[in-house]
């Protein structure tokens, strides 16, 4: 190996060593914590283990994060993370979309803290034991397999972020169980999957953003795996506790790490645009709206 090839190697190694730091920070992780979990043993890994400790934040920390981003766009929020330093990340493949969109009060648009959930698809049998009835053995699957174990966890200003099995026809999301997650505080819910019942969504104006529309239920599809764990929604990394953003133009996730920043630098983009375009509405003669008031 010659002298330029030893360095382009351990150029290499070096970035790739640096990103994944990079990954635990926005996570929430400590230097101690890296350290602790970087070389588990041989009998901890045959047990599973999670290389991503989740962080936890009071109701009142997240309701102060929140009020930083009261009026802000998806827009705004990444170009703040552009001037960060994570130019394109936390960009949620445009593929998830709002369910609807409400041009007048702009009802579909959200700002909320993670909480994140992750089904997988099931190995289990798809089908009640011979002389069962459906009706009990779709009962003991959601009870057992398939549950909603994330409700409890869920308060004011939730964002439910469903990490779901995207290449089945799956209505893990439905107009009754969106409800009562409204009802215990969510503001908004996204999934990489499919919901059904998306007519009945759209009128009970409840902030919803989707790959695709579905209609299956969960008992037989798939079960819950874990709740408030990092998941991958889109081609993004959200954290529990992070910032996410929806509106007409997508999905945004703010790590909670630099959400403060991230914030400061959106509201002064979000003024200067306000400021900008009241001018124009002015000088076309055009009545103020909602967005440059």
């Amino acid at each position: 190996m010659n002298f330029i090839n030893f360095n382009i190697i351990l150029y290499k190694n070096t970035m790739k060593n640096f990103t994944v730091l990079i990954f635990f920070i926005l996570c929430g992780m400590g230097s101690l914590a890296f350290a602790q979990t970087a070389d588990p043993d041989k009998a901890a890994m045959e047990k599973g283990v999670n290389l991503i400790t989740t962080k936890t934040y009071s109701a009142e920390d997240d309701a102060r994060i929140l009020s930083l981003y009261k009026n802000l766009r998806v827009a705004d929020v990444s170009d703040g993370m552009d001037m960060v330093g994570l130019p394109g990340t936390g960009l949620v493949d445009p593929s998830i979309h709002p369910a609807w969109v409400d041009l007048r009060e702009f009802s579909h648009v959200f700002r909320g803290i993670a909480v994140t959930v992750r089904y997988v698809p099931t190995q289990k049998p798809a089908l009640p034991a011979q002389g069962e009835e459906f009706s009990k053995w779709e009962g003991n699957f959601y009870t057992s397999f398939s549950s909603e174990a994330f409700s409890k966890v869920i308060r004011a200003g939730s964002a439910i972020i469903i990490d779901d099995v995207e290449d089945k026809d799956i209505g893990s999301i439905g107009s009754n169980n969106i409800l009562s997650w409204v009802k215990l505080g969510a503001v908004g819910v996204v999934t990489d999957a499919g919901s059904r019942d998306l007519d009945e969504v759209g009128l009970e104006k409840i902030p919803l953003y989707l790959r695709k529309s579905g209609r299956g239920i969960r008992p037989g599809r798939n079960e819950i795996e874990s709740v408030n764990r990092p998941v991958s929604i889109g081609g993004v990394l959200v954290c529990p506790g992070d910032v996410v953003v929806g509106d007409g133009d997508g999905v945004v996730v703010v790590p909670r790490a630099v959400a403060e920043q991230v914030a400061k630098y959106a509201n002064e983009i979000l003024t200067g645009d306000k400021a900008g375009r009241k001018s124009l509405y002015k000088s076309l003669g055009k009545p103020l709206d909602k967005t440059v008031r």
